[in-house]
């Protein structure tokens, strides 16, 4: 087979949405992340018009499985019945108000009794709302300015700028956040010691490409607690996907604060930056607030969605999907000898793919060739399994067969040098990297 297998969907009507709305959005979309630099454009759908389930259809009717679950938000699938039925009821008796509801409250009580860390929580519409307020709330409470962080954590100058999207941050701003290699003990130490008593706070995803060792996030907390600084754990990830009390739950390990986000509202925009109530009575003083922290149609999708999880095995079903997926893809990569330039890590509720150089093409040149591929095959992919409670065996068995179709054209390309010189779309090439696979 031959690498024109991979043009057969046309996307008319996605293109003409991305023409119109470059006139007056930067790079046609509100998401970096959903944007044409992160896809294999134009070979991929850009625009999509509805979600239900596990799957969704772009703007030229085209169905996908998605694998892609809105960056992780949707945890249990488009259109779940409870969490649209909890914000129509909400929706009959207003949205936003002019003073606190009880929803505040009883959000606020349910994820004081499900995360380790939580005896207090202030609410946020994003993840990097959530990260910052901890960041913010560190530095008042130990009176120090220095942070060390290890993984994805927003787009606010504090974090952004120790990437290589720092352009727009002072260098003042730049100079006082110190990256550090997760899982690197050694490294953090270093870190530490060089700037010892200036850390207010070392903030880490507890997992990313990889689980933890079974010492390593221990260790972390024992070292930043010695040096008296704060851990903050940033769960946006790994909060109601890894185990409803994130991270922490399943490690054993407590920080002292931790950010929530995506998964909790099940697509819903809130977050919540949680932990002792010590350092959390600094918000006293500590401003973080906001008009919208309150709006009550995404507390009652996430009180919904959090009961939901409690009564049901959607932490199970993303294990063993998850799982499942990763064994099918590993298999055929295997099958088709294709297993050395692709591959999987992390953990089975949320699963990166690798790629590696082969002598014949570059592995960003294979990473869009199968993404492409996967498009044509009816599996909406960025890179990741991002998977979701309504995923089932149908689902699983469409993204399984559109790998072993994938992963066979590939190992054709590739022997006959082909792969670059036929791919029917510009290389996607690494643009904001923070995690290494």
């Amino acid at each position: 087979m031959a690498t024109d297998g991979l043009s057969r969907r046309d996307y008319p009507r996605s293109l003409a949405m991305l023409e119109r709305a470059e006139k007056v959005i930067p790079l046609g979309s509100q998401t970096f992340s959903k944007s044409r630099v992160t896809f294999p454009h134009p070979c991929s759908p850009l625009y999509l018009t509805h979600g239900d389930g596990g799957r969704v259809w772009d703007v030229d009717g085209n169905e996908y499985v998605d694998l892609v679950c809105g960056l992780l938000p949707v945890v249990l699938g488009y259109r779940d019945p409870d969490i649209d039925a909890a914000i129509r009821g909400q929706l009959s008796r207003g949205i936003t108000f002019s003073l606190a509801t009880e929803l505040e409250v009883q959000l606020a009580e349910r994820l004081v009794e499900i995360v380790p860390c939580a005896e207090m929580v202030r609410f946020g519409k994003n993840g990097t709302d959530a990260t910052s307020g901890a960041v913010r709330l560190a530095r008042a409470f130990t009176g120090r300015d220095r942070i060390a962080v290890g993984g994805y954590h927003g787009w606010q100058d504090w974090y952004v700028g120790a990437t290589t999207r720092s352009k727009g941050v002072p260098e003042a701003v730049r100079a006082l956040t110190h990256r550090f290699p997760w899982g690197d003990l050694a490294a953090l130490r270093t870190l530490l010691h060089g700037h010892r008593g200036e850390f207010a706070a070392v903030i880490m995803e507890p997992m990313t490409i990889a689980e933890p060792t079974a010492s390593y996030l221990e260790e972390v907390a024992d070292l930043v607690r010695a040096e008296g600084a704060l851990l903050v754990f940033d769960e946006i990830i790994t909060g109601f996907r890894l185990a409803l009390g994130g991270a922490q739950e399943r490690y054993g390990v407590i920080p002292d604060l931790a950010a929530f986000g995506k998964s909790m509202a099940n697509g819903m925009p809130i977050s919540a930056v949680l932990g002792r109530a010590e350092v959390m009575c600094e918000m006293e003083e500590v401003f973080l607030s906001g008009t919208f922290g309150g709006e009550t149609l995404s507390l009652a999708a996430a009180i919904a969605t959090i009961d939901k999880m409690r009564r049901e095995p959607v932490i199970e079903h993303l294990w063993t999907t998850g799982q499942s997926l990763a064994d099918g893809f590993a298999a055929r990569a295997q099958t088709h000898g294709v297993d050395a330039v692709v591959g999987m890590a992390g953990a089975a509720p949320w699963k990166l793919l690798s790629f590696r150089d082969h002598e014949t093409a570059r592995a960003a040149a294979i990473k869009t060739f199968v993404l492409a591929a996967m498009l044509e095959r009816g599996v909406l992919i960025n890179a990741s399994h991002n998977v979701c409670y309504a995923h089932d065996e149908i689902d699983a068995g469409i993204v399984l067969d559109a790998y072993d179709d994938t992963f066979a054209v590939l190992r054709d390309a590739l022997d006959r040098g082909a792969l670059e010189a036929e791919l029917p779309c510009p290389v996607i090439e690494p643009v904001f990297r923070v995690r290494e696979t």
